[in-house]
């Protein structure tokens, strides 16, 4: 299959077009003008998982656009690296300003992304976030839930809130859950907005937390809080965190004893989990997540074949996330026919969008309409994966 059929097959229905040769510009012809994308990633410190999976699935994104010959724009993307560093990420999003770009995509985190927004939007460049997930991360005022929604800021992701819901669902309705124990971080907003949407579900489903541990991102020793766990009655172990930390729970709970269901969020979704936790650790564990290669559509597996040809390896959600965002961007670019921001804006607001985590349009908080799955993993490979929808 030649590029430009295999990027065709990879958006096929996005924008609602017909094909890609539907963009504004007649006969599928091409400018000379080169349109400038911020890539703006944790690629060290403790997110650089996410950033540099993220970052691929962007460089992977504007590849395969500059292949496509029915594209009029030529992509760049400038990129750079906060360094988990919200700091940094406010510094950066003044030079992609200066710079000139369109639009930027990231950072991955809710914290650092939130901190560009301000900035971003008063300049009026577009913000695609991949994986910003924290309660009203788009509004103006994220403690004001009818606060004004930043109007150059858009994100991929569905929300804490709602996926710490759609696994209290998943708890109860299929594993038969009722008792549950919660170990989770006290060092994120994202962490704690998924344990209180998690708790408020599962209590109005009828179940209880038994017991609810925290820890701070960074520990590595959690033997005695789960020693303590151990000795209880629960039937699942909540962990709403990130892998970094949720890898070594899982292997210290397994090592003793715990064996019920693990159940977490879409921070489990890394490489890296399967390093720290250990395969054989890693059965009877569940997380939600917005994407999965577990009976991948046609156009899906185009795209696993595209990332692992690339870089050697399979992609995960946090790869496929940027891969939508960018392709969000790059496509309204090419609808609106022009490198006008606010332009370029509107047609976002007004998109559908068919990208490789879902079919969406956007709610009124620029956060998408779509699903959450939730995945099963056997030795630390998906192996089955449910649309579930809070109730």
């Amino acid at each position: 299959m030649d590029s430009k059929s295999f990027f065709k097959l990879l958006t096929a229905g996005a924008l609602s077009l017909t094909a890609l040769a539907g963009c504004s510009n007649e006969g599928g012809s091409t400018t000379d003008e080169t349109v400038s994308i911020g890539l703006h990633y944790e690629l060290k410190g403790d997110a650089a998982d996410y950033g540099n999976a993220e970052l691929r699935g962007s460089q992977l994104a504007i590849k395969l656009a500059n292949e496509n010959e029915d594209y009029q724009f030529t992509y760049e993307g400038i990129e750079y690296d906060n360094g988990s560093s919200e700091n940094e990420a406010i510094t950066i999003s003044q030079r992609l300003i200066s710079d000139g770009v369109v639009g930027v995509i990231g950072p991955s985190t809710s914290a650092p992304s939130a901190a560009t927004y301000p900035i971003l939007n008063d300049a009026q460049t577009i913000v695609v976030s991949p994986s910003a997930t924290a309660n009203n991360q788009t509004l103006v005022d994220p403690d004001d839930p009818n606060s004004d929604v930043y109007e150059y800021v858009y994100r991929v992701c569905f929300e804490d809130s709602y996926q710490g819901a759609a696994m209290a669902q998943f708890a109860v309705d299929t594993l038969g859950v009722q008792k549950v124990a919660v170990y989770g971080s006290v060092s994120s907003d994202y962490a704690k907005g998924l344990n209180t949407a998690f708790t408020e579900q599962l209590e109005k489903l009828g179940g209880q937390v038994v017991a609810n541990e925290s820890y701070q991102d960074g520990d590595t020793d959690f033997s005695a809080v789960l020693t303590s766990l151990a000795s209880q009655e629960f039937d699942a172990l909540y962990i709403p965190g990130y892998y970094n930390e949720a890898g070594l729970i899982i292997q210290q709970a397994r090592e003793l004893g715990i064996d019920c269901p693990i159940i977490g969020p879409d921070g489990f979704d890394a490489n890296t989990l399967v390093e720290l936790a250990g395969a054989d650790n890693l059965n009877d564990v569940y997380f939600t997540t917005a994407y999965t290669t577990v009976d991948a559509s046609e156009k899906l597996q185009a795209f696993i074949d595209a990332y692992t040809e690339e870089y050697g390896e399979a992609p995960a959600m946090f790869a496929a996330l940027a891969f939508d965002a960018t392709n969000l961007l790059i496509e309204a670019i090419e609808k609106a026919g022009t490198t006008d921001k606010a332009t370029v804006n509107e047609t976002i607001a007004n998109m559908e969008f068919s990208g490789v985590t879902g079919d969406f349009t956007f709610d009124e908080t620029h956060t998408p309409n779509k699903s959450v799955l939730v995945v099963e993993l056997v030795d630390g490979v998906q192996e089955t994966a449910v649309s579930v929808t809070p109730e």
